[in-house]
């Protein structure tokens, strides 16, 4: 009976997630629309600056964070199989290249911010219309997204300490699966903001 009522516990944790994660979608994908819309409407002004952007860290990021969701999902498959010291460690470098990723945003945004580009900047009003909806978008996009790789990391953090006082153990680890599919799901918003807003031709 107990183990009935843990399943089903699980069942509604999952679905509660599912849940979450398709309303973030919606989110995202009423961004992505917008985006699209505008960048048809100024294709000139949208790909100019999209060549603006620095590609390097844009590439880099994308390589760690698909490194991340690796390591998320390796975590998850050590808790199962019991090594929760394994698990540990997997989930911590999950973290410490969410970490990572929010040091090279914070690089790549002072930069612009250095050169008088952000929103509501004097110089960036006195730009061609079009650049100044393509630089709003960069960074309200990206600053939800870096918000979000910051949500994640806070939970791997508080997860840690639960595998650390057994709280998240091999037959409870219903935390860290939802915990990791909402980093895959992060993962994958910036697989699609990293050409939109990187490769735009």
């Amino acid at each position: 009976m107990q183990a009935l009522v843990k399943y089903t516990d699980d069942v509604d944790a999952k679905m509660g997630m599912w849940l979450f994660l398709f309303t973030e979608m919606l989110f995202f994908g009423g961004m992505f629309l917008l985006y699209a819309v505008y960048s048809t409407k100024y294709s000139a002004d949208f790909s100019g600056s999209s060549s603006e952007l620095n590609r390097v860290i844009g590439t880099f990021n994308t390589l760690i964070l698909i490194t991340s969701s690796f390591t998320a999902a390796l975590s998850l498959s050590e808790i199962k199989k019991g090594a929760l010291q394994s698990a540990s460690i997997c989930l911590g470098i999950t973290a410490l290249i969410g970490i990572v990723f929010l040091i090279m945003k914070y690089i790549e945004w002072s930069a612009k911010i250095g050169h008088g580009i952000y929103p509501g900047s004097a110089y960036l009003n006195e730009m061609a219309h079009g650049k100044v909806l393509f630089y709003s978008l960069y960074f309200v996009m990206t600053g939800i997204h870096a918000f979000h790789v910051l949500i994640g990391i806070a939970v791997f953090i508080v997860i840690l300490f639960m595998l650390r006082n057994g709280t998240v153990r091999e037959n409870n680890s219903i935390k860290l699966e939802n915990a990791a599919l909402y980093w895959h799901f992060v993962d994958i918003a910036w697989i699609y903001l990293f050409p939109l807003l990187y490769l735009l031709r």
